[in-house]
């Protein structure tokens, strides 16, 4: 991990209740507070309406059927600008920004010692602190549940006393922007205003309120502190007056807090048999091993339940220090969005998912129109980014992504998903039904079948290009069928469990999809003939179909898991070899596929990666490496962990799947499953292992053994589960089973 205190907002502790958030930096000379808050997105300009090209479609598929790639996408992107003259330029959605950032200047007693930095991610309190002469002198800062506020404390020996200043954050706003700061005695105010925001639905401006215990003494917009000081912040999206601060002592709010977060955060524990002595270390001097993976499991669930509100985790979670953060931080569909919420399920958080699916519904007429409109189909069709609205608006004649048709396929998985980990059979009939039902009416209008077979035309794989066309406009990306054959297959599923009647033809054009094609030895990334492999791309789309519930047309042909095996090696070799710095979440792709074909050694090498090169010293990872603040592998890494802990897919539950040599021995508490079974209790040691299991409802499942061990002789055993009851099993080495 990078070593060294960086005095950056990108490098500070980060503390968050999901929808404000509050980043601590600086230095003894200087310290920082940056607030933010879920809803503030900059509003650059009134959303566009999304390209009318459907007109364009049967020409587009005669220049792809013609192997002319790229003029499919130019022809798209002309058009578009024909009719709307800003889409000559990338127009990129509206950025979360930062809300305000608090400079407190601390009044010296001598040189400061022994600066620290920590976070207790069981409490979400952050700790800035050092040693002068006039003994220890600390800020301490967490943002309540509870109260919906940022709160801070700032001690030392003798009473803190410096100077407080509130203000905009660094930088210059990309469009009109202007504030005002109130500073009184006992508080302090900053209004801004986004000017000219006057379209329907902007954000016209905010807020953010500070109260100060005790009074401080104004003077010429600073606070000078005589004492030790609370200090209480909240921000306010639009033009209302915010709502009254807390009245209670920092200890009253923080214990109310930690009890919140901390009983999210406790419903997984995880003892990988770490050094005792290695536990007590900071991150910075972790060498990788046991130590580090549990520092970096607990920190990355850290961080998205703490920036799980209202929305969903953007890019960068709750969090922002900038007016200009990199691709908007927003949230993107086609990758990052999914690798932050990854974990969520499998570490028995489920309701923190349930604001994707509430962004979602509150877009749902926008995915309309943008089926509508590009492709004159009904259903759903997402974008790849969106924030403010569900519009279709960013794309262009290279980044071809009106031809991602995927979007909404891969957030059926998620909607069938929260069912499979919960049981809660009314989400299932009122919210994941129809969008199931949506999403493959989509497919069923935008998806012809010729000659018996389904024809994906366009198509997209995210971010590459075939090595024989260097277009990333394609035909039949292997990504768009798995996620068709996945959602199509599970509307007829949901269909036969709520007694409904599927959309008419989905049996049909699932029985029509393509086959999984292998190139070179590899599962290929465009079924295709005529569309080359790129392996060296941090992207591995075409793994989708193992990152869920692996597919069994993979797992269940030798040839075309050998094939899916020597892609995830390809791609880890490339990895490796190459010491890309780019899209850590990537790695969370291959891992996750790694550990769904137990390939143990692959998936360690994978948390190998993610955790030496994309985490910083503060804890929070990061997009390249070493760079760019960013919470997708706060989702991704304990993902993949808990992946190689046990697999639950297709009514069987795997344990240990891709336990690697490192982990000799271990224990997890609190993992969930699909079928809505809970892992109360899974340890090993060699030549041992044991399984606790609960069920929130009463069903059967087939456990499998640890690879190497065996249920009294059996390498699974079918059980039934009984709602309230707790099962156990244990098993041991197969060399130790008496002949």
């Amino acid at each position: 991990m990078p070593e060294g205190v960086n005095d950056g907002w990108e490098d500070a502790m980060a503390a968050g209740n999901g929808r404000q958030g509050a980043l601590c930096w600086g230095t003894p000379d200087e310290l920082r507070v940056t607030v933010s808050h879920e809803r503030l997105f900059l509003p650059l300009g009134p959303p566009l309406d999304p390209p009318d090209t459907a007109h364009l479609l049967p020409r587009v598929r005669d220049l792809l059927t013609a192997g002319r790639y790229a003029d499919a996408a130019t022809a798209v992107h002309a058009a578009a600008v024909a009719a709307e003259p800003a889409y000559a330029e990338t127009v990129w959605i509206d950025p979360l920004i930062g809300a305000a950032t608090l400079r407190i200047r601390p009044r010296r007693r001598g040189p400061a010692r022994d600066f620290r930095r920590s976070v207790d991610v069981a409490s979400g309190l952050v700790t800035l602190a050092w040693r002068d002469d006039g003994g220890e002198v600390r800020l301490d800062a967490f943002v309540s549940r509870p109260a919906d506020a940022v709160v801070v404390r700032l001690s030392a020996g003798g009473g803190f006393t410096g100077t407080l200043r509130l203000m905009p954050v660094d930088g210059t706003p990309p469009r009109p922007f202007s504030h005002t700061v109130v500073a009184g005695p006992d508080r302090l105010t900053l209004r801004g205003r986004f000017d000219g925001a006057t379209w329907p639905g902007a954000l016209t401006g905010y807020r953010v309120d500070c109260r100060v215990t005790p009074p401080a003494t104004a003077s010429t917009g600073d606070l000078a502190l005589h004492g030790d000081t609370v200090l209480v912040l909240r921000t306010t999206p639009g033009a209302g007056p915010a709502g009254p601060a807390p009245d209670a002592s920092f200890g009253a709010m923080l214990a109310a807090h930690a009890a919140v977060h901390g009983e999210l955060f406790r419903r997984v524990r995880l003892d990988l048999g770490a050094d005792p002595m290695d536990r007590e270390r900071p991150a910075a001097d972790l060498p990788f091993g046991p130590a580090l993976v549990e520092r970096l499991f607990d920190a990355g669930r850290h961080l998205i339940i703490s920036s799980s509100g209202d929305l969903p985790p953007t890019l960068q979670g709750v969090w922002s220090g900038t007016w200009t953060p990199p691709w908007s931080s927003g949230y993107t569909l086609d990758g990052n969005l999914p690798a932050a919420v990854a974990a969520l399920l499998p570490t028995g958080t489920p309701e923190l998912l349930l604001p994707l699916f509430d962004l979602v519904d509150r877009v749902r007429d926008d995915l309309r129109r943008n089926a509508r409109r590009l492709y004159g189909a009904r259903g759903l069709l997402t974008p790849v980014h969106l924030s403010t609205h569900g519009r279709q608006n960013h794309f262009g004649p290279v980044w071809c992504q009106t031809f991602w048709t995927a979007g909404a396929g891969w957030l059926a998985r998620l909607y069938v998903d929260y069912w499979r980990y919960t049981g809660d059979r009314a989400f299932l009939r009122d919210r994941a039904w129809p969008f199931l039902y949506a999403a493959a009416e989509f497919l069923l209008d935008v998806v012809p079948v010729r000659d018996g077979t389904a024809v994906f035309a366009p198509s997209y794989s995210p971010e590459n290009a075939p090595a024989t066309t260097g277009s990333q406009a394609t035909v039949n990306a292997t990504m768009d069928v798995a996620v068709a054959r996945d959602l199509l297959g599970n509307v007829l599923a949901v269909a036969a469990e709520l007694d409904r009647t599927p959309p008419p033809g989905t049996r049909a054009l699932l029985d029509a999809l393509p086959g999984y094609r292998i190139a070179d030895g590899r599962l290929a990334e465009w079924i295709h003939p005529d569309l080359g492999d790129q392996p060296a791309h941090r992207h591995a789309s075409h793994l989708w179909p193992l990152w869920y519930e692996p597919d069994p047309l993979i797992t269940g042909d030798p040839a075309v898991r050998a094939a899916a095996v020597a892609a995830i090696r390809d791609r880890l070799a490339w990895w490796a070899g190459s010491a890309s710095d780019e899209m850590g979440y990537g790695l969370a792709q291959l891992g996750l596929a790694a550990a769904a074909l137990g390939l143990a050694e692959e998936a360690w090498a994978t948390v190998r990666v993610m955790a030496t090169r994309y985490w910083g010293a503060n804890l929070v990872p990061r997009h390249n490496r070493n760079a760019i603040f960013n919470v997708d592998l706060a989702g991704g890494f304990p993902a993949v962990v808990t992946a190689m802990l046990v697999r639950s897919a297709h009514g069987r539950l795997d344990l240990l799947p891709a336990r690697p040599d490192a982990w000799p021995r271990g224990r997890v508490t609190g993992l969930a499953a699909r079928d809505a079974v809970t892992v109360a209790e899974l340890w090993w040691e060699p030549g041992a292992a044991g399984v606790t299991l609960t069920a929130a409802r009463d069903v059967r499942v087939t456990v499998g053994a640890p690879p190497g061990m065996a249920f009294d002789g059996a390498a699974s055993r079918e059980v039934p589960l009984t709602n309230g009851t707790a099962l156990t099993l244990s098993c041991v080495s197969i060399k130790n089973i008496p002949s």
